[in-house]
């Protein structure tokens, strides 16, 4: 899933070349991404291109050679002068007078010439990485880059048409190892290597061949003319372009240089938030409107900001529970709720104050089930792939946390603003409560030595930045106890989890929504909730996304099996609100709800249910003490090692294994469980309230 997909689409033509272009939104003002070296395409601003179209128009376009582009045989199409023109044209076919300009490496160029040769159509330029003609390239890039430099460091001699042609994938795997040569950069990787596979190592020989003869030399002179406003973003340790070239720049057209220590070529990719504040900024400073002023705290009651995580409805019913516990420490607090749906229908019912932001947010649970199978979600492949919906989703936060002054920010496993925070401590505006259930990803073993890597590269980052700014984090609140944290360790190298989290964390207890000792007798629900004396209510609830329906069909097939063994069953289906009730064909004595609001209330009432292995849902049915049986999801790391841990050690709930559990194994373990109930250890009922005294300092 994309986080933003484009209002429209279009192609020029020039010189029978056709050239694609996208426009995502449409703010007053047009902001114009030019494409950089065709070995990507336009997806290397993924990161800028669904957060700057809340505010712009943004055009976007693939280079002649990838993407949807065309790739023409004449090497003199690829001169600078026609990608230049491209741009302009695609300014002329999309009726746009002017716009502000951004390119990366060699898009700076691109856009400096359009600033040069045709003032009147930019307002504002930022140049990333830029290719700058006058400044001397690195000594290891051959200046024909045809042949390779003798005294090039180890495997810049591939940086030649030569080697491009034979060993292109060879080639793509070296220069992205080297574009992006900070730590922990595997996904920047991947996704480069995914664009570089549209493009070849034919076009990339024949741009190296190509001859600017247009109207648009790339001067030093030409620099000089440049009257717009400009920013030049450079890392100090581009291997790619030296940082003389944006510093050479910024001199020539009187504009802002930032040289980022650590850094390499693809700034805008590697670090998109500080990227897109320092954009923004500059964009808001010399094309847009100053901020309001705001007011001072004496002038309004204290006010937080709450985060609640979209994947299932369990973190909405705990963050309820936790604000209310708050109230009552603090009567006059005001809350406001950043929230993706479902949760903004949960949150509504209960007249929650929603921030008019959440609009603005990509949709997570939408990426979730798109990327799930047949009860197969790998979640640490998804919440990886979700990249692109975090970073949007994070500048939107941003800015609200910056408009709306808030004294505190709760966040309930927003990763975005953790990572974020994290990764660039100057973005913090507001003490921020950091709530979570499980730390530490953790691998599938049978997905093998890549996966494990991985998982460990993110536990090293995670860990690094928490030690490196343990000031982030006001208060860091494991949902449970020290007991529930899994006795793995981090990775190869690291630190044990059972050793590291209470180092780190403070423990509120599991934090139900509403404790089922609160509800009254079981036998009040039942009545109240019309369930016939002697029959056996049993209730299936998979959540609050799509992923769950081909458990939903296998246990529908279950159920006749079952009933003809206890003819007193009765099952209740909750579909959750991503999932029709009538796209199900139900057995007699079957019956479906799409939406059922007091549902934990039923789940403490009923005599069996049957779940996904979430652990709010499991949770809830363990601290009312009824049986169930629990299907982890495969591939979902948190469902297998950090819930499934927790239920043994409340000797909780039956786990069966979705591959291993037909219709009929269903059917005998639902006997067997209404047959013998277990024993359950009891849920601690001030998870919320201990969590709340927690915020309170903070305020």
């Amino acid at each position: 899933m994309r986080a933003a997909t484009p209002t429209s689409e279009g192609t020029i033509v020039r010189d029978g070349v056709t050239v694609h272009y996208a426009i995502h939104g449409n703010g007053p003002r047009t902001l114009m991404f030019l494409p950089a070296w065709p070995i990507v395409h336009s997806r290397v601003y993924k990161a800028q291109i669904p957060y700057f179209a809340d505010h712009f128009r943004v055009i976007s376009f693939d280079p002649r050679g990838n993407g949807l582009s065309d790739r023409p045989e004449d090497p003199d199409a690829y001169a600078p002068s026609q990608n230049v023109a491209d741009a302009l044209a695609i300014l002329d076919a999309t009726d746009t007078a002017k716009a502000s300009l951004i390119g990366l490496s060699l898009g700076g160029l691109y856009a400096a010439l359009i600033a040069a040769h045709a003032p009147e159509r930019v307002t504002a330029l930022v140049g990333c990485g830029a290719v700058v003609p006058f400044v001397p390239p690195h000594p290891h890039k051959s200046v024909d880059v045809v042949r390779a430099t003798p005294e090039a460091p180890e495997g810049w001699d591939k940086f030649n048409a030569r080697y491009w042609q034979t060993d292109y994938a060879d080639f793509c795997a070296f220069f992205f190892s080297r574009m992006f040569c900070e730590p922990h950069s595997t996904k920047q990787i991947e996704d480069a290597l995914s664009w570089a596979a549209d493009g070849s190592g034919e076009v990339l020989a024949r741009m190296s061949l190509a001859e600017d003869r247009g109207p648009y030399p790339a001067t030093e002179e030409a620099y000089g003319r440049i009257r717009c406003p400009s920013l030049w973003v450079h890392g100090e340790r581009d291997e790619v372009t030296p940082w003389q070239m944006s510093e050479a720049a910024a001199r020539a057209t009187g504009g802002e240089f930032q040289l980022w220590a650590g850094v390499g070529h693809g700034a805008n990719a590697r670090y998109p938030a500080r990227f897109n504040t320092l954009v923004r900024a500059f964009l808001d400073r010399h094309t847009g409107t100053p901020p309001p002023v705001k007011r001072t705290r004496s002038q309004r009651p204290k006010r937080a900001l709450y985060l609640s995580s979209p994947i299932g409805l369990g973190h909405a019913r705990r963050d309820l529970a936790v604000t209310r516990e708050l109230r009552i420490l603090h009567p006059d607090l005001e809350v406001h709720w950043l929230a993706q749906d479902p949760v903004t229908r949960f949150l509504s019912a209960h007249d929650e104050v929603l921030h008019p932001a959440s609009a603005r947010l990509a949709n997570e649970s939408a990426h979730i089930e798109a990327e799930s199978g047949e009860h197969d979600l790998n979640a640490f492949q998804a919440i990886r792939n979700m990249d692109e919906i975090l970073i949007k989703n994070f500048m939107v936060f941003q800015e609200v946390v910056e408009d709306g002054d808030y004294d505190l920010v709760i966040a309930d496993e927003a990763w975005d603003v953790d990572h974020y925070w994290h990764e660039h401590p100057d973005l913090k505006r507001a003490p921020v409560a950091w709530f979570t259930d499980f730390v530490g990803w953790v691998p599938i073993p049978e997905n093998g030595a890549r996966e494990a890597f991985l998982t460990a590269d993110y536990n090293a980052e995670m860990i690094g930045h928490v030690e490196a700014n343990p000031g982030i984090r006001d208060r860091a609140i494991f949902v449970g106890g020290p007991e529930d944290v899994i006795p793995m360790s981090f990775g190869p190298g690291l630190p044990q989890m059972r050793d590291w989290v209470p180092a780190h964390y403070d423990f509120s207890g599991y934090i139900i929504g509403q404790h089922p000792t609160s509800f009254g007798s079981r036998a009040e629900l039942r009545e109240r909730f019309g369930y016939r004396e002697g029959e056996k209510v049993c209730i299936v609830t998979v959540g609050g996304s799509g992923v769950g329906a081909s458990l939903i069909r296998r246990i529908l097939n279950a159920y006749p099996i079952a009933r003809s063994r206890i003819p007193e069953l009765r099952m209740i289906l909750v579909t959750g609100p991503r999932l029709n009730p009538a796209a199900f064909a139900l057995p007699k004595g079957v019956e479906a709800r799409a939406f059922v609001p007091d549902l934990d209330r039923h789940l403490a009432a009923c005599d069996l249910a049957l779940v996904q292995g979430g652990l709010t849902t499991t949770m809830e049915l363990t601290a009312a003490g009824t049986p169930f049986l629990y299907f982890p999801l495969k591939n979902h790391f948190e469902q297998n090692f950090h819930v499934a841990q927790r239920l043994d050690r409340y000797n909780a709930g039956r786990r069966m294994i979705y591959d291993q559990s037909d219709p009929e194994r269903i059917a005998q373990a639902m006997v067997e469980e209404l047959a013998a109930p277990r024993a359950m250890r009891p849920v601690e009922a001030d998870g919320a309230r201990r969590a709340a005294h927690m915020l309170s300092d903070l305020l």
